[in-house]
């Protein structure tokens, strides 16, 4: 198994990727959108590449097949299999407004699979168990409004995104925004406050009816670093200072200018709990 490295930005380099495929390489698993710093990975590129190795490997060559994990991804961009040249995709429903506990692997035909849960003939006899019929319901209706709403929506929620990261460094001092400002999906925003504890912030904002987190839910209960923030150069304290705000499609600018005005504050308090902390800039 073979980890790629990411750059400040959050970014996987294309070359590398290139250079780490062997001949007994059989998948490439990327994630679309990264779900703590919001970082958009060339899918579509990444997807041609491999489609050119593939296409010199024989036929009694081991396949290549290509995953992307677009959980973050589905409501702000295009997840066609054929456009991204992948083989695997999946996601989960949570994230476009559908019911919590279903998500969906789709599969190109052709593509193996083995079966994890046996016992039974569910889903092509691909997974064994009773099947959750209300939320494979309310997810293809959560997929359905997701991609009809995706044209309107996606600008709204970035403009309101760029309008939140802008005030938030122009009214903190001593703020870092984690990952790349260009290559981030719409409803993301993830920073570190010099001298602030992240989990200490967070308290504090959800007192006020403001919903954050820090790290990765998938994550939730380990009191070490995110490796996510290690990853892009990141220090440990900068990882701790670490907020991840998320925007929705009914958030209002009354909302932004609420949540920037408490954020201030906290900000504020935990600072001068800190004893100075903050006396150089990053």
């Amino acid at each position: 198994m073979t980890y790629l490295p990411v750059n400040k930005n959050g970014l996987i380099s294309l070359k590398k990727l290139e250079e780490s495929i062997q001949k007994n390489t059989v998948l490439v698993s990327i994630m679309y959108v990264n779900n703590e710093i919001g970082i958009i990975q060339p899918i579509e590129k990444i997807g041609h590449i491999l489609k050119k190795i593939k296409s010199h490997r024989g036929h009694n060559d081991l396949p290549l097949y290509f995953h992307s994990d677009a959980t973050q991804a589905l409501s702000y961009f295009d997840c066609s299999l054929e456009k991204l040249s992948l083989d695997l995709l999946t996601f989960s429903g949570h994230k476009i407004y559908g019911p919590k506990g279903i998500g969906a692997l789709i599969a190109k035909k052709g593509t193996f699979l083995q079966a994890i849960l046996s016992g039974g003939e569910h889903e092509w006899g691909k997974r064994s168990g009773t099947l959750n019929v209300p939320g494979i319901v309310g997810l293809g209706e959560a997929v359905k409004i997701a991609y009809k709403e995706r044209q309107t929506k996606v600008e709204f929620i970035k403009n309101l995104r760029d309008y939140f990261i802008k005030k938030v460094i122009q009214e903190i001092e001593n703020v870092k925004l984690n990952g790349s400002r260009k290559k981030r999906t719409p409803n993301n925003a993830n920073f570190s406050f010099k001298g602030v504890e992240g989990e200490s912030l967070l308290t504090l904002l959800d007192q006020k009816g403001i919903a954050v987190s820090t790290g990765s839910a998938c994550a939730s209960g380990k009191t070490r670093s995110s490796y996510v923030q290690l990853a892009i150069g990141n220090t440990h304290l900068e990882a701790h200072s670490s907020i991840r705000f998320t925007l929705g499609k009914y958030l209002t600018k009354k909302d932004i200018n609420y949540t920037v005005n408490e954020l201030k504050k906290a900000v504020d308090k935990l600072r001068q709990m800190s004893n100075g902390i903050i006396n150089y800039k990053f």
